[in-house]
């Protein structure tokens, strides 16, 4: 089984800055794209930013210039660098990724629960 683990949200002022990790855990053969989303109340959950296994990187334009996503393929965890928050960023942010997984090497796509993000005043 595998488990992705968000952390590091929390309650922000506008301007500030958070960083967010996701730590996979299991019975991983290998990790492919990661993925973060993010669903603010009311509204969809959509897409903020990805990242191949190879480092390659896409931004919603909502967080272009703001958020920076990397990973640690040794360790498994992904990261999100948030800076000049808004208040439009409070949300509830998941990682995704696509792992396959022993025995059998079956890919999947995985969810963690999400960590909150708050920006106010």
């Amino acid at each position: 089984q595998v488990q992705l683990v968000e952390s590091g949200g929390g309650l922000v002022q506008p301007g500030g800055s958070l960083r967010l990790s996701c730590a996979a855990s299991g019975s991983i053969f290998s990790i492919y794209a990661m993925a973060w989303y993010r669903q603010a109340p009311g509204k969809q959950r959509e897409l903020v930013t990805t990242i191949t296994s190879g480092g390659s990187t896409n931004y919603a334009d909502s967080v272009k210039g703001r958020f920076t996503i990397s990973r640690d393929n040794a360790k498994n965890t992904l990261y999100l660098q948030m800076n000049s928050l808004k208040p439009e960023d409070t949300a509830v942010y998941h990682c995704n990724a696509d792992i396959t997984v022993l025995p059998g090497f079956q890919r999947g796509n995985y969810w963690g629960r999400g960590t909150q993000v708050t920006v106010s005043s």
